[in-house]
């Protein structure tokens, strides 16, 4: 199937009216796809889906990412079919643990071995969707169930640290980043990612979708300004502090410095933006997720980025 090399965050998580009218208004922009967050404070992704399906034509939609602990592998199998079911061929799967301060913190659910348990969700959910049913025990699951029909739905994986992205090269079809440098992704991401496929013996490393933050902005200061508090925001829990340690960018008394800011976020006109982004494709990423932090009027800066994507979109093509 075609996959895009763009694609954007879907920009309404908090409600169901604003998120359907989101996704139609990026389609008829020619966005090809979005990304949709659920977890945490947001509406359900997949139950949005079920209504873009029926009210859009072409825009693939993905989540990213649903977290694993809170629902069980089988309901996200049934949602996942349902919606395929509607829109054959545009929906993408991903797939996470999330982030201990949430999973334990605000919902009390003991998060053991995130990985393992990563795993065997995969595992199940592979089954249930590409097979149709699965009989699986394994040290969190034990399922024995099956579908009314197959859905070989692309499943992907979370990952922040180079085992997560070893773990995607192995059982993912593709795999997400979010806040991640480029430096970082290329250091340190990638070549995880292809070790982990080797360790499969897979002929191919997963497919490596890359979140990048975006500000429609010519003033660096202003782009600081506003990305500051959201990338700081990430930088609260360990895992993200950690990661842009590794990556050369630790974090000044918890606030980002301007240094990680000029090298994660792409801002600039719509030329500028779109030159940026086109560079990180043809550095090796398979497809980027962008995120807009608006500045002012979000819908005017949503629809300029929105026209780069689309120019984005003509340009790259589809790639197998």
């Amino acid at each position: 199937m075609p996959w895009p090399r763009v694609a954007i965050d879907q920009p309404d998580r908090n409600n169901a009216v604003g998120a359907l009218a989101a996704i139609q208004r990026l389609e008829a922009a020619g966005v090809p796809a979005l990304w949709t967050v659920t977890g945490g404070r947001t509406i359900d992704a997949l139950t949005v889906y079920g209504a873009a399906a029926v009210r859009s034509e072409r825009i693939i939609l993905g989540t990213g990412i649903i977290p694993t602990y809170p629902r069980h592998p089988f309901v996200t199998a049934q949602q996942t079919l349902a919606v395929h079911q509607l829109a054959p061929g545009r929906i993408r799967l991903g797939l996470g643990p999330s982030h201990r301060p949430i999973i334990e913190g605000s919902l009390g659910i003991p998060m053991e071995r995130p990985l393992a348990h990563l795993r065997e969700y995969v595992t199940i959910v592979r089954g249930l969707l590409w097979d149709g049913q699965v009989d699986f025990q394994g040290e969190f699951f034990r399922v024995r169930q099956r579908l009314p029909e197959t859905a070989p739905v692309p499943i992907y994986t979370s990952a922040l640290r180079p085992k997560a992205f070893q773990l995607a090269g192995e059982i993912a079809d593709g795999v997400i980043s979010w806040m991640c440098p480029p430096r970082y992704i290329h250091e340190r991401a990638v070549p995880a990612l292809e070790n982990g496929a080797r360790a499969a013996g897979r002929t191919r490393r997963p497919r490596l979708v890359v979140q990048v933050p975006v500000v429609m902005t010519t003033d660096v200061a202003v782009m600081r300004e506003k990305a500051r508090p959201v990338v700081g925001l990430y930088g609260r829990m360990p895992f993200y502090a950690h990661m842009f340690e590794t990556a050369g960018f630790p974090l000044e008394n918890g606030t980002p410095s301007d240094a990680l800011l000029d090298h994660l976020v792409v801002w600039g006109d719509r030329d500028t933006v779109g030159e940026r982004l086109a560079q990180l494709l043809e550095g090796g990423i398979d497809e980027l997720l962008t995120m807009l932090i608006p500045v002012a009027d979000h819908l005017a800066e949503e629809a300029e980025l929105a026209a780069v994507l689309a120019a984005l979109d003509r340009r790259f093509g589809w790639s197998e």
